[in-house]
């Protein structure tokens, strides 16, 4: 039961998120009270926020999850619980993370956790996943939301910094997400989902992914010219976007999409560590 609470919260994205969501606060607070409970706060009302866009994504997908090898194992699918009380969890776990981030952050740190849940839940599952290839870069707006909550939970107001964090997660996450979707297309097509590779074809995919690779440079550019982050950022952040951006350009030559997808997958996760890790380390103000 405990495992499956657990696993309906999908805590490996929850865990990325919150490094962001980290990664946002240190950068706002330029390491002056970084250890504060306003830390903790936003921490664990972005966590449960997150949890609970996470379970109604869980409870909306239930039937389309049986179709999929990936997820018919989950709690819904196999009947290990009850739709009713995977609902019920949602909506509790999303009470009580907005009302923490709302009255124990700020106000605008509660706005932006409500934006992100709503994009999540309403506009990305409920409606674009079944119906348009753009889900994935619509949907990326709630993905994007974590850095910019810790961000604005120490600032209290969405300036350029936060313009910025918003812009480096929201273009990160449709090549990341597309590498996954070309390994797993006869799943989401055999499911009905509409996804890039599998209505436009993984050519059609492979180059859409660069124009999001590649906006990540100047958006670093940006983060250290606005004096965000210091100068080893900018060095490892457009070092490994570059990387990055020539395997996905090789990926066009590829004979094997599958394990250029694999290997393009485990580049777009290691950018997003290393960025936020050096963003943290190398914040202007040290």
């Amino acid at each position: 039961m405990l495992k499956d609470l657990v696993a309906l919260t999908k805590p490996r994205i929850i865990r990325l998120n919150l490094i962001a969501a980290f990664g946002g606060y240190w950068v706002a607070s330029k390491w002056v009270n970084i250890l504060s409970w306003d830390l903790l706060w936003m921490l664990i009302g972005s966590a449960l926020t997150m949890a609970s866009a996470c379970v109604f994504n869980n409870y909306l997908d239930r039937e389309l999850d049986m179709k999929m090898a990936r997820t018919r194992d989950r709690a819904l699918p196999q009947n290990r619980m009850t739709p009713g009380f995977v609902l019920g969890y949602a909506i509790v776990l999303g009470i009580v993370g907005l009302i923490i981030l709302f009255t124990l952050v700020n106000v605008l740190s509660g706005w932006l956790g409500l934006l992100g849940m709503f994009v999540y839940v309403v506009v990305y599952t409920m409606w674009l996943k079944r119906s348009s290839t753009w889900s994935t870069s619509i949907g990326g707006i709630s993905g994007a939301m974590p850095p910019v909550i810790g961000y604005c939970a120490v600032t209290n107001e969405i300036d350029a910094g936060a313009w910025i964090l918003f812009a480096l997660l929201f273009l990160w996450q449709p090549a990341h997400f597309w590498s996954l979707a070309i390994r797993r297309k006869e799943e989401y097509r055999e499911a009905g989902f509409p996804l890039l590779p599998v209505v436009k074809g993984v050519t059609r995919t492979k180059w859409q992914m660069l124009p999001y690779i590649l906006l990540l440079i100047p958006a670093s550019v940006l983060m250290y010219d606005y004096g965000y982050a210091g100068i080893y950022f900018l060095i490892l952040s457009v070092g490994i976007a570059v990387v990055w951006f020539v395997h996905a350009v090789s990926g066009l030559r590829a004979k094997d999409d599958e394990k250029w997808a694999k290997a393009d997958f485990m580049i777009s996760i290691n950018y997003l560590m290393i960025m936020f890790l050096t963003m943290i380390l190398d914040t202007s103000g040290v």
